[in-house]
This record gives structure tokens, C-alpha cells and sequence, in this order.
């Protein structure tokens, strides 16, 4: 199977994906940080190469529900949004027969439709909580793997990555949000192991 890992520099998704033996290509504007297949540049250069499955993590920069109040605050940052918003339809409407688009929760679920899953770290072996939505075409929804049980604060469940009161862990930094967006390594493994198999038994029904 040929997998393109659209928007993805760290190669976690991507190299999950080849350990299983399939075809895997991240593309992103920045170079990879790990060795491998890579494309560096635009995505829609390379898209209608024939894929099988395609894997998107779009920036969420402007699409998050935590940003998006500054729409009304700031001048042209509804812009961004509205451009933000065509880039994931183009993505959804590429010519690839199975598509997964990955975002937290925000505006691709109003404006464009609900997500059809939401997963975090915690079901697939992390001690971590990261609302993360997918939207999927002919995909079947990824299964949990591992849970993994979070404390109890006043009644409240926290993971490692949160405060007491919720909030993520992670301090402000230049590159905060490369370290928020990455792809937890057992959602990646979920990801090549479920959709890998279910393409490749899909391929044996059809060739028999």
C-alpha cells in the first residue's frame, strides 16, 4: 500500500507505517526530523500520485476552538481561517480512495462536518489527554489499544500532561506548537496496524 503522511515533518506517522511494510511518504513544508521517505513542499505537488490511503494533520493554527475567538479581535485572522478551512476541503476531496484527516476540535467540525471519532493518548498507551479529531472516508473508526488510568483530582481525571486543574503542562516556547502537534507514537502504530490490515484484506477480496 502507498501511504502519503500529508503535514507531518516528524516522520512518527510515517515510519510507523513502513515498519509494517508498506509504501509510507510524509511531505511538509519543513524537512523531516527523522531520516526517511520526505517531500518538502506542497502537498498538492504530489497528491494525485496514485496513494492508497492519505493521512492529514493540517495546521490547526487558525482552526482550533481555542483560537478562535481572536476572529473577532484581530483583523484578517478570519481570513486565515476561511483559507485554513479550503485547504482541509481540498484534502478531503483529493483523488485517494481512503482519507483521514486529523485536527483538535474546532471549526472543520462546524463548518465543514462532525468528526466521526474522537480519540486521545490515554487509549492507545500514553499517559497523556489531547482531544484529537478524525474525519475519515472509507476508513473504519481506529480502536483503542491500551488504557492507560489518569489520577483523581476532586473528582476530576488528570493525566501526566496536565496540571491539577487541567491546563497542559507544556510552557510557552518558540516551537511549543511542533511539540503539541506531534502524533503520540501508539496512535501511529493504531493507525498502520487497523488501517494497514483492513486495506490489505480489502485488496484480497477484490483480487479474489
Amino acid at each position: 500500500m502507498r501511504v502519503l503522511i500529508a503535514c507531518e515533518h516528524t516522520g512518527v506517522v510515517r515510519d510507523s507505517f513502513l515498519a509494517v511494510g508498506h509504501e509510507a511518504v510524509s511531505c511538509d513544508l519543513l524537512p523531516t526530523e527523522a531520516p526517511g521517505p520526505h517531500y518538502q513542499g506542497d502537498v498538492f505537488d504530489i497528491l494525485g500520485d496514485g496513494w492508497d490511503l492519505l493521512i492529514a494533520h493540517p495546521p490547526c493554527t487558525y482552526l482550533c476552538s481555542s483560537g478562535l475567538h481572536w476572529n473577532h479581535r484581530r483583523p484578517g485572522r478570519q481570513a486565515k481561517t476561511d483559507e485554513a478551512l479550503a485547504f482541509v476541503r481540498r484534502l478531503l476531496d483529493a483523488p485517494v480512495p481512503r482519507i483521514a484527516i486529523e485536527n483538535p476540535m474546532g471549526r472543520i467540525g462546524s463548518a465543514i462536518r462532525k468528526a466521526d471519532q474522537t480519540i486521545h493518548p490515554h487509549q492507545f498507551g500514553h499517559d497523556a489527554s489531547k482531544a484529537t479529531c478524525l474525519w475519515l472516508k472509507a476508513l473504519p473508526l481506529l480502536r483503542p489499544t491500551q488504557h492507560v488510568a489518569p489520577r483523581w483530582v476532586n473528582g476530576k481525571p488528570r493525566w501526566a500532561n496536565q496540571t491539577d486543574s487541567g491546563q497542559n503542562r507544556l510552557p510557552p516556547s518558540a516551537d511549543r506548537w511542533k511539540l503539541r502537534s506531534a502524533t503520540y507514537p501508539g496512535i501511529a502504530a493504531a493507525m498502520a496496524n487497523q488501517w494497514g490490515k483492513q486495506v490489505f484484506s480489502l485488496g484480497a477480496l477484490w483480487s479474489g
